[in-house]
């Protein structure tokens, strides 16, 4: 079993390199992850969607230049730009209004 974010992905970019062959494939990513947002909206409990929409952002990522050695350095920044952004109060806000932060 995979323990380690940074082999996952790089298991994973072998993995679909082979399967689904080189390249963006920016738009077949892009529909896929549409399907499983519909499955997700279908059940939101059903974890395996969350997960397939996961492995589909990770193959996008690596398909557009991101390596397993950035992926946690990007997603700390990432978290650490969200942190000080300011954001509306989540309880004025309706389950199906997304929460954007303020601009």
């Amino acid at each position: 079993m995979i323990t380690n974010i940074e082999c996952y992905v790089a298991e994973q970019q072998l993995f679909s390199s082979k399967a689904f062959g080189p390249g963006m494939r920016t738009k077949g990513l892009v529909e896929h992850i549409k399907k499983e947002l519909d499955e997700i909206e279908a059940d939101p409990t059903d974890l395996n969607e969350w997960i397939d929409v996961i492995i589909l952002s990770l193959d996008g990522y690596w398909r557009h230049g991101g390596t397993p050695a950035g992926l946690l350095q990007l997603m700390a920044e990432k978290l650490e730009r969200n942190k000080q952004r300011r954001w509306p109060d989540w309880r004025t806000m309706t389950e199906g209004e997304p929460i954007e932060h303020v601009r």
